[in-house]
């Protein structure tokens, strides 16, 4: 039987803490949120690597140092309404920190009704969809990975009054999510 509690701990001081992750909110809920339950029983062992982890066909946890860089950046605060898309983890690390989070599949065909304070997405999109920016509420974030290439950038996009602002954050590498890729044309 592993030592999951071991296991969290390790994460959030040799994954998280050292990344300049200084949320102390976030290494509270990620030390007591057992992360192996959100993956399948034959991969548990995996759940605190340093790695991604599938949870169902297609579908990944971000790193541990990736998701908890994200999170910081996003600030998810008490009382807001999050909509956390393919992002099992994420979603359950947010609630911990009293948001109200609705989780859904990514779909590239399905529009996220509603206005959120919060959009967050645990696997890489080729750029972020319009859908998921016009469901930001006004001073609402969007914190996702953007991924062409080799080598993708976590990004925050922030609705403001005059429009929405993004700002790369740091690099990462989780697998795109399927319908979400590039569409790449032909050009003379």
């Amino acid at each position: 039987m592993a030592d999951f509690a071991a296991a969290r701990l390790n994460m959030v001081e040799s994954q998280v803490r050292t990344q300049d992750v200084t949320d102390i909110r976030i290494h509270e809920a990620m030390r007591e949120l057992p992360r192996e339950r959100f993956v399948p029983e034959g991969k548990a062992y995996l759940a605190y690597a340093d790695t991604e982890v599938e949870y169902a066909p297609g579908r990944f946890l971000l790193k541990p140092r990736d998701v908890s860089k994200l999170l910081q950046e996003a600030r998810p605060m008490p009382g807001e309404r999050v909509l956390a898309l393919s992002a099992p983890y994420a979603a359950a690390v947010i609630e911990a920190l009293g948001a109200t989070v609705i989780q859904a599949e990514a779909d590239p065909n399905q529009v996220p009704p509603g206005e959120y304070d919060l959009v967050i997405c645990e696997g890489a999109v080729a750029r972020a969809p319009e859908a998921w920016l016009k469901a930001l509420a006004p001073h609402g974030r969007l914190a996702v990975v953007e991924r062409d290439g080799p080598v993708g950038k976590a990004c925050l996009y922030v609705r403001a009054e005059d429009g929405i602002g993004r700002r790369e954050l740091f690099d990462a590498t989780p697998p795109v999510l399927a319908g979400f890729e590039a569409q790449h044309g032909f050009a003379f």
